[in-house]
């Protein structure tokens, strides 16, 4: 990234304006923080012999794959969230897992795309940040620059077709008495992942350690804050991980696709 592009420069820019920036190569960083009231998504790519089973498998899990939009298979143009995008090259890092393995990660997806691929737009709790921010409540790794810490739970998802796996959940530290804001504003986007899933008690969650997140980056957890975790769209990597398709896209945890939609177009 050029040092004259800073996040803070990029907080109320339009979405075309960055995906236009990520398509030139000048910003491959988290996207939290950017395009303030825009909506961002997480991303999951299949061919299309497995599309019908991962689409089953979003309306089972709606709180950690709450579905924006679903292309036309080998489309490349998000045409509801985001006409004229390309989305192979409009996101600032790809993952690319096969047989359950993390083959690559890559900038664009130009050189690997097929004809048969299916790409599925998920919502993101990026969006649902701005409306914390608005009630008084504290996003630490927008504060500190970080990516959002997430972590892989002991809690199953529903099955579908061959798609299973384990619930992973984002968390972001609250004081007390924010609490009842933090879950008020994010109830209002049930399409960005909604209200948090636990208040506290991480071990319940077969979380162990929140300084060694399993995606994403750790930030501080200040006395007397208490983690707040909320259902997350990296659930579908942990899924691509036990369940081992042939060929599994996705977004790189925290490097989401950010659409034309305002995020009040979700509440």
């Amino acid at each position: 990234m050029p040092d004259e592009i800073s996040r803070g420069a990029l907080a109320h820019a339009h979405p075309k304006k960055v995906r236009a920036l990520i398509r030139r190569g000048n910003w491959r960083h988290p996207t939290a923080g950017l395009c303030h009231g825009y909506v961002q998504a997480n991303l999951v790519i299949l061919p299309r012999n497995l599309a019908y089973d991962f689409l089953v498998f979003t309306q089972r899990n709606p709180k950690p794959c709450p579905l924006l939009e679903v292309t036309e298979p080998g489309s490349t143009e998000p045409v509801q969230t985001a006409p004229g995008a390309d989305i192979r090259r409009d996101l600032p890092q790809y993952r690319i897992y096969r047989h359950g393995q993390l083959e690559a990660e890559v900038t664009d997806l130009v050189g690997i795309w097929q004809d048969d691929l299916v790409s599925f737009l998920l919502g993101c709790s990026f969006t649902f940040e701005a409306a914390m921010l608005q009630a008084g409540v504290p996003v630490r790794h927008i504060e500190e620059g970080k990516n959002v810490p997430m972590y892989i739970t002991n809690v199953p998802c529903r099955a579908a077709g061959i798609f299973h796996g384990p619930l992973v959940v984002s968390m972001r530290p609250i004081p007390p008495a924010l609490i009842p804001q933090a879950i008020q504003a994010t109830a209002r986007f049930p399409s960005a992942h909604g209200g948090p899933v636990q208040v506290g008690d991480p071990l319940s969650l077969g979380i162990r350690d929140l300084a060694r997140p399993d995606f994403g980056d750790p930030v501080t957890i200040r006395a007397a804050e208490v983690p707040v975790f909320w259902a997350c769209g990296v659930t579908p990597q942990a899924v691509a991980m036990q369940a081992k398709p042939p060929l599994m896209i996705t977004h790189s945890p925290g490097h989401m696709f950010v659409t034309d939609l305002r995020n009040e177009d979700l509440v």
